[in-house]
């Protein structure tokens, strides 16, 4: 990635970018319908940025027949694995030719830090393609212990249509860890990106078929969850359907399943993720460092986010001490300013939502220990607020935002009763000096991901998801996504054992 600009030469260039505003079906770009659209708007500044397509039911099955057609026909899944391989490879290509335009995009659009796109979203998003193409053709079918009379393989199929509703967190970076192992497996998908932040996804469909994908494979349909998501979810044809959004929202694609066709859902929700900090830590400024980059990363906006910092009574104050310090680099300014760490966040409902939570703490009278107000509309100070009880919001919701909330324990049997004391299972993080406390720490607390000393989700090789209300039906990343976007099969063939069979 080439060097950081300058705030008054990315503004220059955003000037110069233009938008994707139509549904893009069938390999090409397409009003609704309705001829109806929607604004979207740059959330640091209230303006709009351009009125996109507001689709309905009708486009949705307009766009479930064009991918049915596909999966039909064969034109994807009946690729060789090398032929699909060398096509994911070379939207990979595309992609990063055009990294820095659509770092710019999604800045406008999500309010996200230009600085995160560039360094972080982007090239991971690229990444997660590459490293999808390259699994294709490393998947290895199997055969099972047969007599030697039979033959017994076991054999992978793409599952069907499927259809991805994306958040409106990590817009870019969700697609790529959706449509990676989707279009490696062969199936063809049908996304739903979140009414908030559209714009990339659409333009990347369009790279998708510039690439070679065949057209009815890749298409996106922009618009609320009630007309779009909904009746996507609901849809006979559509064989399955991977969300990743809040828990009330993953609920009602169990009910859509449920009341259609039994759909596969996957689904990856919400998460009040702990952070437990043990007397024994080597380094309270290193401890610091993690605790402030995993609460306040992408301004909070983030399910894996270490909302909960459950740390030892006797070393609170100390480790307090080193978070503020830290927080001092978190400067919070104008998206397109690389020297600012924060950004704006994403809508106004979402504003409000997070500032009721400024709100709550004063209501317990909980004592802020960094940060609590506002900048305008749309900015929050990351802030800090101390004494949180186990049975405040503040401590069971997931707000989404840049609050952070201590509470202490004085036994590890405590820590862990708080750190499992959520609704949500998606990630934790543990900071201990000694072997055996990580250990049990990690094998104890309830989420599908622990990071030991650190913030973290792992990599492109470790798979995604969690326990409880953070979701189930299988994860994300790794080679186990792979898994979800196909059907197992047994194909047994009997070997008559007799002198007639040579």
């Amino acid at each position: 990635m080439a060097a950081l600009l300058t705030a008054a030469e990315y503004a220059a260039r955003a000037g110069r970018l233009v938008f994707p505003t139509q549904a893009f079906i069938n390999g090409e770009f397409v009003p609704a319908v309705s001829g109806e659209t929607f604004a979207t708007t740059n959330p640091a500044t209230g303006e709009v940025l351009t009125e996109i397509s507001a689709c309905d039911a009708r486009d949705v099955d307009i766009a479930v027949a064009s991918a049915r057609a596909a999966f039909e026909d064969r034109r994807w899944s009946g690729r060789s694995p090398a032929q699909r391989k060398a096509t994911l490879l070379l939207f990979a290509d595309l992609l990063a030719q055009h990294a820095e335009d659509l770092a710019l995009m999604e800045s406008l659009d999500s309010g996200k830090p230009i600085r995160e796109c560039l360094l972080t979203d982007v090239p991971e998003a690229i990444h997660t393609i590459r490293w999808h193409a390259e699994l294709i053709d490393k998947i290895y079918d199997s055969t099972a212990p047969a007599a030697a009379t039979s033959l017994a393989m076991v054999v992978r199929e793409p599952i069907g249509v499927v259809g991805l509703v994306l958040p409106w967190n990590f817009p870019l970076l969700m697609l790529a860890w959706k449509i990676g192992p989707a279009l490696a497996a062969g199936c063809p998908v049908i996304v739903k990106p979140a009414k908030e932040t559209t714009l990339t996804t659409l333009w990347v469909a369009a790279l998708a078929h510039e690439a070679g994908v065949p057209a009815g494979v890749f298409n996106v349909l922009p618009g609320g969850g009630k007309e779009v998501g909904e009746p996507l979810g609901m849809h006979m044809d559509v064989s399955m359907v991977s969300f990743t959004g809040s828990t009330d929202t993953g609920r009602r694609f169990l009910r859509y399943a449920a009341d259609s066709n039994l759909k596969r859902i996957v689904l990856e929700c919400g998460g009040k993720n702990p952070a437990v900090v043990m007397p024994d830590v080597d380094d309270l400024d290193v401890v610091a460092q993690h605790i402030v980059n995993g609460a306040f990363w992408n301004m909070g906006e983030n399910c894996s986010a270490s909302s909960r910092l459950i740390v030892h009574a006797g070393i609170k104050d100390a480790l307090l001490a080193r978070i503020g310090e830290h927080m001092r680099e978190w400067r919070m300014g104008n998206p397109l300013d690389p020297q600012y760490r924060l950004g704006a966040l994403v809508s106004k409902a979402h504003f409000d939502k997070v500032c009721s939570y400024l709100d709550q703490a004063a209501t317990e009278q909980l004592r802020v220990a960094f940060g609590g107000d506002i900048e305008g509309e749309g900015f929050v100070q990351p802030t800090v607020v101390d004494g949180v009880g186990r049975d405040s919001r503040l401590f069971q919701e997931e707000i989404f935002g840049p609050i952070l909330s201590v509470t202490t324990f004085t036994g590890i049997d405590e820590a862990i009763a708080l750190a499992n004391d959520s609704v949500y299972g998606l990630a934790a993080a543990v900071y201990t000096s000694r072997l055996n406390t990580a250990i049990r720490l990690a094998r104890e607390i309830r989420a599908g991901v622990v990071t030991v000393n650190c913030f973290g989700e792992g990599d492109i090789t470790t798979p995604f998801g969690g326990y409880k209300e953070s979701g189930f039906g299988g994860r994300d990343k790794s080679v186990w996504a792979h898994d979800q976007y196909t059907e197992i099969k047994t194909i047994w063939i009997d070997v008559p054992d007799h002198p007639g069979v040579r």
